[in-house]
């Protein structure tokens, strides 16, 4: 287990630096009488140090509709100056579209930052798991709510609300020993005063950063690839039967001087 990135670690002002992923199909009743449900999708931000999330719903996955649930997320929470996204198409047409913007506005004194955009490695899910884990607990309390159930888009919408306040609330560590109080520090304490923020701020960096960083299952050193090893290569898309054999070349250590990467056979 490697050290958690800087993102991670760093104070900052709330979703300073965003994971986005889409969550769905989810259906909602259509306004014309007798229809068929129509296929909606939620839109997931999320910040990389607090946890705390951002839904939006959308009824399409167009480059169009997600710019538009971007400048809904600006004007509720924050500019954010760095996103993390998989290179799925309305991301890369998204960012496209930003950095033409950037370049038309940066040419405006009014305009002094533009929004950093990084994509995942292709077929590298693990590198998502912050958003997949906040994707997971939104569909939870949804599908045990809702169930099969069809709403109006409106009553959806405030619903993924309600969601959104649920995962928010969650409690990362307790404000206090004191047995009689029960307080804990949630995501949503972060967006409040400047004052309160510090406080939130100082409490997440030095309790609960320490709980991120504990390693139980890899106190016991284990042997590491070396080079020459013969090793195989995982590829979902391949056939049974069929195993991919591959030779170490090389290794590349991490920051903790362990190796979890090697080059292609």
């Amino acid at each position: 287990m490697t050290d958690l990135p800087a993102d991670r670690l760093d104070t900052s002002y709330p979703f300073m630096v965003t994971g986005v992923d889409y969550c769905g199909p989810f259906f909602y009743k259509s306004e014309v009488r007798n229809r068929p449900p129509v296929k909606c999708y939620i839109r997931l931000f999320i910040c990389f140090a607090t946890k705390a999330v951002h839904l939006e719903l959308l009824k399409d996955l167009s480059t169009i509709s997600f710019l538009s649930a971007l400048k809904r997320f600006i004007l509720t929470r924050t500019p954010p100056s760095w996103i993390w996204s998989n290179n799925a198409t309305n991301f890369v047409g998204a960012k496209n579209e930003l950095a033409d913007l950037s370049r038309l506005f940066l040419s405006d004194e009014h305009v002094k930052d533009s929004i950093e955009w990084s994509f995942l490695p292709s077929r590298s899910p693990h590198f998502g798991v912050l958003w997949e884990a906040a994707v997971k607990t939104g569909k939870h309390h949804f599908y045990r709510s809702v169930g099969p159930s069809i709403l109006d888009f409106d009553s959806l919408r405030t619903f993924f609300c309600h969601i959104t306040a649920i995962i928010n609330s969650y409690p990362l560590l307790p404000l206090s020993k004191h047995p009689d109080d029960l307080d804990v520090l949630t995501p949503a304490h972060f967006p409040r005063d400047t004052y309160l923020q510090q406080v939130f701020w100082a409490r997440w960096r030095e309790e609960y950063l320490t709980l991120l960083q504990q390693r139980s299952k890899w106190r016991t050193p284990q042997p590491g690839f070396s080079i020459n090893d013969v090793v195989l290569v995982k590829d979902e898309k391949l056939p049974p039967l069929k195993w991919p054999i591959a030779r170490v070349l090389d290794l590349i250590s991490g920051s903790d001087g362990v190796s979890r990467l090697h080059s292609q056979s």
